[in-house]
């Protein structure tokens, strides 16, 4: 069996140097143990998983009151696990817990706002301050804290106020709809309400005062409102407290921290709300601490100093995923505004000047990077980033020779895979194993993933249906308001019960690294035989002439079948009969005439969630007769627009 090309081996001293290799040497020592590779640590973390929970919680000295006498209860369901019952946390204090002058706690940049570097003293001071504010005006334990916040300082400080204070935060990025807002935090009942007066993106202000209005009064359980002037120039009468005021006039006192049950919940995600009522994700806040100290300094290799940066919105959990290198020692960089704004490297130069040291993005940024030729081989600075993270959608292989060829030869491209539901990943990196083209490294600690076939079966080398055979400390404690966990058992373990089935379509390969094909929703089935999505946009967006694509697979009540693709074609360019068999040429010569659409049109935009994921679930329901407004919600869209297209073709 033939093995694609290696693009990437850690080098002798970058393994024994990294915080994977010396958690390794440490687990030894302490259980007696003689693991030697990545694969020896995995099978001792899934086999063990009470020995392995528990080392992670001594390894990096999270703070606690209480006894536990179990790592983990032993329940009849998956998700009724309990873990470290007894002990009581803080997420915020451990993040000051690394106080230090040596270097910033967050570096900031903006499409409205020059770089600026934010140290661990005014962190902490305006941490203290806000929440002084926040008990002040009586919000306490489990109370909810809900923000519309730029991706900004501010965003980061409202967090750790409300959790040091005990209470939950949720939040939105303002891009999102209002009415897409009020369904979300109107299913928790927030206290508080944090919000921007505005935001700055690809050049264009956008005004935000009148969706704050409508927003207070849609949710009546807001007792107050803190507003920050995020944009200087929008004047804004509202009912709310001035953060600045707040930072100005509020005494300042120590910053305390609420040591709260391991269970108690630390945040409110939600789900795209794409096809339904967004599920409001409730993650607890020690699982949350002791997955991120596993995922952030193990598996993304974050050392105190490092600058971790992952380009998001705080409306995305890469956004609570990033500011967890915090916990590590490390400082969290954060971007706002347009990526390709006021140039298609903005990021870049962001990344050179506020010295990133790990660079993160969705796939479709880097797909844009590749497509727009860009070349950082002469570029010193890009090339010392350690390592470049890629998550929301399967990374082609044609983008990670881009990454070798065009970026950084010796660079450790960790791609990333998981979800809100867990709020980290399944499946990343790790400094041990070569990067193979077109591969995720390894399955991350604790995760025992495994591929399942239709009847069940484990598989390997095989197409099959993600699913976790163990729990995890991040695993939802519930969803809000889902009563006897309705919705929660639905969206997980109907199809294998007592088993998490993710809705990934993967392979894991003979040597225990993985490929994943598409959400298994999304599958195209041509005649009993499945195909993952990602392989077909591998081949057409190859093409120079496509910029982006979007292939379904229709089934019919009479028992037929259909596979329309749509493109985009770059500038001047017309899909022609020409074009038209060179795209089907190049699915068949990559892959197989299964792959090749029965049909093809060009379109002005392929649809997207606000977090970057093509949107084939509900094209392929507008395809099949539904109307727009059952089959997608536009408020959980990036362009709600570019789905009206579809209705021309049923």
């Amino acid at each position: 069996m033939s093995s694609p090309n290696i693009l990437w081996h850690p080098k002798e001293a970058f393994t024994k140097d990294s915080n994977m290799n010396i958690f390794k040497e440490w687990v030894n020592k302490e259980h007696k143990l003689g693991l030697s590779n990545y694969q020896d640590i995995w099978n001792w973390s899934v086999e063990n998983q009470d020995g392995f929970w528990e080392s992670i919680l001594n390894y990096f000295d999270i703070s606690y009151s209480g006894k536990y006498k179990k790592v983990k209860t032993k329940p009849k369901s998956m998700h009724e696990t309990k873990w470290f019952e007894g002990l009581s946390l803080n997420y915020a204090e451990h993040v000051f817990k690394n106080k230090t002058i040596s270097f910033p706690a967050i570096v900031f940049q903006g499409e409205s706002h020059q770089y600026q570097e934010v140290s661990f003293d005014e962190l902490k001071n305006k941490t203290a301050k806000i929440a002084n504010f926040l008990k002040r005006n009586g919000v306490k334990k489990g109370d909810r804290v809900c923000s519309m916040l730029a991706n900004s300082p501010e965003a980061i400080i409202a967090f750790l106020a409300t959790n040091s204070i005990g209470a939950i935060w949720t939040s939105c990025s303002p891009d999102f709809g209002t009415k897409s807002i009020i369904d979300r935090f109107n299913q928790i009942q927030p206290k508080v309400f944090i919000a921007t007066n505005g935001y700055k993106y690809n050049g264009r202000v956008f005004d935000k005062t009148d969706d704050i209005k409508s927003i207070q009064t849609s949710i009546t359980s807001i007792e107050n409102t803190i507003l920050v002037n995020y944009i200087h120039d929008i004047e804004a009468d509202l009912d709310a407290s001035a953060w600045n005021d707040i930072l100005i006039n509020e005494k300042q006192t120590d910053l305390k921290f609420e040591r709260v049950d391991f269970s108690h919940p630390i945040w409110v995600l939600y789900s795209s709300g794409t096809t339904g009522k967004p599920k409001a994700i409730t993650h607890s806040v020690g699982g949350i601490l002791i997955e991120h100290f596993k995922a952030l300094s193990l598996h993304q290799n974050v050392k105190k100093g490092d600058r971790f940066f992952w380009y998001s919105t705080t409306g995305w959990m890469m956004w609570n995923y990033a500011i967890s290198a915090l916990l590590t020692g490390g400082t969290v960089a954060i971007y706002d505004g347009s990526p390709a704004y006021p140039s298609a490297k903005a990021l870049w130069s962001f990344a050179e000047k506020a010295k990133i040291t790990h660079f993160g993005a969705g796939a479709s940024y880097y797909i844009y990077c590749m497509n727009e030729g860009m070349d950082f081989k002469q570029n010193e600075t890009i090339r010392n980033i350690q390592s470049f993270g890629s998550t929301g959608s399967p990374l082609p292989p044609e983008c990670f020779d881009w990454f070798y060829d065009r970026v950084n030869p010796e660079a450790w491209v960790v791609s990333l895979s998981g979800g809100t539901d867990i709020c980290s990943g399944f499946v990343g990196g790790n400094p041990f194993e070569p990067v193979f083209e077109g591969e995720i490294q390894c399955r991350m600690l604790g995760v025992n993933l495994q591929a399942y076939s239709e009847s069940g079966n484990s598989v390997v080398e095989e197409l099959g249906e993600m699913v976790i055979e163990n729990a995890m400390p991040s695993m939802p404690i519930y969803f809000w308001n889902d009563k006897n966990n309705i919705r929660y058992k639905s969206s997980y373990f109907e199809m294998f019960p007592g088993k998490w089935r993710h809705g990934d379509w993967i392979k894991i390969t003979h040597r225990n690294s993985l490929i994943i094909y598409g959400r298994s929703d999304a599958t195209l089935n041509r005649g009993g035989v499945r195909i993952g999505t990602s392989e077909v946009y591998s081949a057409t967006e190859s093409l120079e002439e496509v910029s982006d694509s979007l292939v379904v697979c229709v089934d019919y009540e009479d028992g037929t079948q259909s596979m329309p693709m749509f493109v985009c074609l770059k500038d001047g360019i017309e899909l022609d009969v020409k074009l038209k068999r060179k795209i089907k040429k190049t699915i068949k010569t990559q892959f197989s005439p299964r792959h090749i659409p029965d049909k093809i049109y060009q379109i002005k935009e392929i649809p997207y969630t606000i977090s970057g994921k093509k949107m084939e679930a509900p094209v392929k329901k507008i395809l099949s007769g539904i109307s727009i407004e059952k089959a997608a919600s536009k408020d959980a869209m990036k362009n709600p627009n570019s789905l009206e297209v579809f209705k021309e073709f049923i």
